[in-house]
């Protein structure tokens, strides 16, 4: 088999093919006679004498020599010329010729147009992925010598024309760090000033992340500035989307500019969903009002950020002088230069308006290929270039050129869209539930762990940032090889070596997040001082008071394991009811021995602690008491019950309301597991590409756990679990453990599941049908998404990745779900996950399909995941209460969980106060002279909030999270500062010696 027969079978696209149509595209047949046939073509080419061009082209006699004339203006001999006519201001009739040695062949009427006078900004870069074409540490070494060769190319080519020497944009600056750190002083001395220069520029994101996979806090510190020279944009490059609070995280790194490329992959369709409506360049807004200027680039408009390959500017003079013109051409008079089905999938079939400016920014790389590195072709091909034509005018750029070119000459006339822009890719996310999981528990816990070092007096600051950093390796867009599912040592197919250090770098982050935050426990406590009775200090790491559980150990060595106690609040005296479960040395040899206590312990402060006292006890705390056979459980709010013959969850009954919260009516029972099997086929590289779903006929099979067994539903003084273990397909097993804790208003829901590997296309559900209409609104990365929230068009609709909440309201009742490990959620239905995403079952708008994990990638993802794996939850409901601020109490009780810390201490004291019920304090970090309160609003208006701190007699404010700027007025250990919508602020105060 011929590859032009492969190519046609497969419908891959490849650039000759892509090129191709570029050419038939932009170009009209206007002779057709004697076998012969003429296209032509005018383009936007204008030489120094002030002429411009008409491309013709002849094919089906070329044996012949051709003369082809516009007559009494230009004439040209060969098959492909280009014919030049004076510049017009207006449309134009020529007379088009074609003869050879035996007179005419044919002619035509033809129409030459006014074409626009271009500038090109030809910004070359490689895209960094840390794996994909080679294993993670191939990758990185790789760039580093990219960086070595573009400090040499910009020193060979410093005497060229301007517009022409070369220039070299770092995509992602990790490997730019790790280059200064690396090379000698002279070396880092000429890059420094090359960047000064504007030869070199750095970008500001460190890599390219999955920024739904974030946190609020990652994100901004994986912005902070760490470099001594200006970085003023940024890149964002494979990933099609990101979320809202970048544009703020931007602002307060001080970028304005952001680069995106967004790789569709064949997966995503955002033409399809508003997308051709999304105009370049554009200011994206953020509902603080704050701005970045976008340009973007996605597959249509020529394989996203390979456009300038795609166009010949890193192959040859000749090949760009024929293919950019006529790239040009077509944008200017249609939206996308390639027509449906160029790019081997549905391709763009939505029409979309011409790009209106006469400035593009080109990207263009050293190969055909991701991690591809500097070529001196592109700078080589601008000169030349410029020597031949006077428009369209290339220019060899950094990025910021560009926008700087853009907003001085329209910044006010461009479109500005505002909201989050969904991530068509977040559903791979998916596909790596367990350490993803691991990942999120480690965002949670790097909060609590630099708070109580900073409340113990102790910088953190440069490992918990080191941390962070490894969160974000993770988060980091390559989950995976080009062909995961092989195990070679090199290459595309190293899958089994890259997805090993991937996953282990999720693990040792959360490893990293343990350790930490134990020594912020230890230190901390030991800042309490000491008493005769052992006491823990019972903190509560989320913004406001609440009543909730909290877990402690009691070491032997502390109080003999033999040795009755109970727990006494300090504050009122009142005896706390309490669990125990004992660690023996007969039983865990391995373990600390001694005591695992549980207690509800009511009204702890935000960011404060309140004293629960170890006392001794005339008897032991009482054993757990089972519960009858009837599978239900309640304490003074809910009444659970669950049905055993449908393995969910039945009833959730909201007893001060009076109200079923559990749509009996759905699809799905409340908690149930889905298992979905497509009939698509696993290990071809991008396959996904190729497939179009309109119904539900690639769902192969759907099946729900079944066999539901009650392993145990017992009452202990703090509370009543039942816990039921069920059969489903692709689990071993399956164990759904739900808990209701005495005087806390919420409903626990942990799932622990034993996956079974499969290369099979597969995904998991979790079910919770609310009878509640459609959510009010639910938590996105630095933002609030909801019904009513604007998005950026072309944005993913089928999906959402969101942070930890949703929440329902209606003018009786507001519910709140929130998840810990897994992000992505389906409103209403489930759909198919190939494009366009045709849902699978009628619309129920009040329920949550929790995505928990998927295989439905072929490339760059894990071809299969396996293990025991973990997915807690919460509800909980409340009446008078707005969405926002429930599900931020909901999910506070899975992020934010008390901690039980041994020390002394008073008996309550809380460390940082606000004032509006919207806005959160996120975490307390260390200054110099005191103590950095971060703050995040949820409101979607701004606020002005008053954050008290004990001692504080002296304070500097900031938005984002970078060091403070401006003063702020202190007044009773009190500072005021307005948060716009959505907003992150920092206070970094100075405290009283105490």
């Amino acid at each position: 088999m011929t590859s032009r027969l492969l190519q046609r079978s497969l419908g891959s696209p490849d650039y000759d093919g892509i090129r191709q149509a570029l050419r038939h595209d932009t170009s009209i047949p206007v002779i057709s006679v004697r076998g012969l046939e003429v296209r032509l073509a005018v383009l936007p080419l204008f030489t120094h004498d002030g002429r411009q061009a008409v491309r013709v082209t002849c094919t089906g006699l070329m044996g012949s020599d051709l003369e082809i004339s516009l007559k009494d203006v230009d004439s040209q001999t060969g098959t492909d010329v280009t014919l030049l006519v004076p510049e017009l201001h207006e449309p134009r009739t020529f007379t088009l010729e074609v003869r050879d040695a035996g007179g005419v062949i044919g002619t035509a009427e033809v129409t030459v147009t006014p074409q626009r006078k271009w500038s090109v900004f030809v910004v070359h870069h490689s895209h960094l992925d840390i794996g994909y074409t080679d294993p993670q540490g191939t990758v990185l070494r790789h760039h580093l010598e990219y960086l070595d060769a573009a400090v040499r190319l910009a020193g060979e080519t410093a005497s060229w024309p301007d517009d022409a020497k070369f220039r070299w944009t770092v995509e992602s600056s990790m490997p730019a760090a790790k280059w200064l750190a690396a090379r000698p002083e002279e070396q880092v001395e000429r890059f420094k000033q090359a960047a000064r220069e504007g030869i070199i520029e750095v970008t500001a994101f460190p890599l390219q992340l999955h920024t739904e996979a974030c946190s609020t806090e990652e994100l901004y510190r994986q912005l902070r500035q760490v470099f001594d020279f200006p970085v003023r944009s940024a890149m964002h490059t494979d990933v099609p989307g990101a979320v809202v609070g970048l544009v703020d995280a931007l602002n307060a790194a001080g970028v304005r500019y952001l680069a995106a490329a967004h790789n569709w992959a064949g997966r995503s369709v955002p033409y399809l969903h508003g997308g051709d409506k999304l105009t370049r360049p554009f200011w994206w807004q953020a509902p603080s009002g704050r701005r970045v200027l976008v340009w973007f680039t996605d597959t249509p408009h020529g394989m996203a950020y390979m456009e300038g390959n795609t166009v010949g500017l890193t192959d040859s003079y000749e090949l760009a002088d024929d293919l950019l013109p006529r790239y040009l051409a077509a944008l200017a008079t249609r939206g996308y230069p390639y027509g449906p089905g160029t790019f081997g999938w549905q391709g763009p079939d939505a029409p979309r308006e011409p790009y209106e400016l006469d400035v593009l920014h080109l990207r263009v790389q050293g190969a055909h290929a991701d991690n591809a590195g500097p070529s001196i072709v592109p700078a080589s091909i601008a000169r030349r270039w410029n020597e031949q034509w006077a428009w369209p005018r290339l220019r060899s750029a950094v990025n910021s050129d560009f926008f700087e070119h853009v907003e001085e000459r329209y910044g006010d006339r461009l479109a500005v869209h505002e909201g989050d822009w969904t991530d068509w890719w977040a559903d791979g996310l998916g596909s790596g539930a367990r350490p993803l999981g691991y990942v999120r528990r480690a965002q949670s816990s790097l909060r609590a762990a630099e708070t109580l070092h900073a409340l113990a007096g102790v910088d953190a600051t440069e490992q918990i940032s080191a941390a962070y950093d490894k969160v974000a390796l993770f988060n980091e867009h390559t989950w995976g090889a080009a062909n995961p599912w092989e195990d070679a040592e090199e290459a595309g197919d190293s899958g089994g070596l890259q997805w090993t250090r991937k996953s282990a770098g999720a693990y040792d982050a959360q490893d990293d997040a343990a350790d930490l935050l134990h020594a912020g426990i230890r230190r901390f406590g030991a800042t309490l001082g000491s008493r005769d009775a052992p006491a823990f200090a019972v903190f509560n790491p989320a913004t406001h008071a609440r009543t909730d559980v909290v877990k402690a150990f009691l070491p032997r060595d502390i109080v003999p394991i033999e040795r009755p106690i109970a727990l006494r609040d300090a504050r009122t005296g009142e005896i706390l009811p309490h669990h125990e479960e004992v660690v023996h040395p007969d039983d865990w040899p391995t373990r600390p021995i001694g005591r695992h206590l549980r207690a509800v312990v009511p009204d702890v402060p935000g960011y404060g602690h309140a004293r629960v006292e170890v006392v001794p006890a005339e008897t032991r705390a009482p054993e757990p008491v089972e519960l009858g056979p009837e599978p239900v459980i309640e304490n003074e709010f809910y009444r659970v019950g669950y049905d055993l013959r449908e393995g969910y969850i039945r009833s959730i009954f909201d007893k001060a309301a009076g109200r079923e919260l559990v749509n009996a009516d759905a699809a799905a029972g409340f908690g149930q597991y889905v298992y979905d099997r497509y009939a698509t086929a696993p290990h071809f590289n991008h396959m996904s590409g190729h497939v179009g779903a309109h119904d539900r006929t690639l769902l192969g099979d759907r099946a729900i756990a079944r066999n539901a067994a009650l392993v145990k539903a017992e009452r202990t003084a703090v509370g009543e679990k039942l816990v039921v273990e069920l059969q489903g397909k692709g689990v071993d097993w399956l164990r759904t453990t739900i808990e209701l804790h005495r005087g806390v208003p919420r409903l626990d829901l942990t799932y622990q599941l034993a996956k079974q590997g499969t290369p099979a296309k597969e995904a998991v559900f979790l079910a919770f049908p609310f009878a509640a209409g459609a959510p009010a609104a639910w938590e996105l990365t630095g933002g609030v998404g909801g019904p009513g929230v604007p998005r950026v068009p072309g944005s993913a609709e089928y999906m959402l990745p969101i942070r930890h909440w949703i929440g329902y309201q209606d003018p009786e009742l507001t519910i709140a779900w929130a998840t810990l490990e897994a992000p992505l959620v389906q409103l209403g239905t489930i759909h198919m996950p190939y494009a366009p995403f045709p849902p699978t079952l009628e619309d129920e708008p009040g329920t949550v399909y929790s995505w928990a994990l998927n295989n439905i990638w072929d490339t760059n993802f894990p071809a299969q995941q396996q293990g025991e794996t973990t997915f807690r939850y919460a509800v909980t409901s409340a009446a008078g209460v707005e969405a926002r601020r429930l599900g931020a109490r909901a999910a506070a009780g899975l992020t934010d969980p008390f901690i039980g810390i041994l020390g002394g201490g008073c008996a309550v004291r809380d460390y940082v106060r606000v004032d509006h019920p919207d806005v959160l304090v996120t975490s307390l970090g260390r200054s110099e002279d005191g103590l950095v309160v971060r703050l995040q609003s949820l409101a979607p208006e701004p606020v002005e909030v008053r954050v008290t701190v004990p001692g504080l007699r002296a304070a500097r404010v900031s938005p984002g999270l970078r060091a403070g700027l401006a003063p702020g007025e202190v007044d009773a250990e009190s500072v005021k500062l307005v948060l716009p919508a959505c907003g992150v602020a920092a206070v970094w105060g100075t405290l009283e010696d105490r």
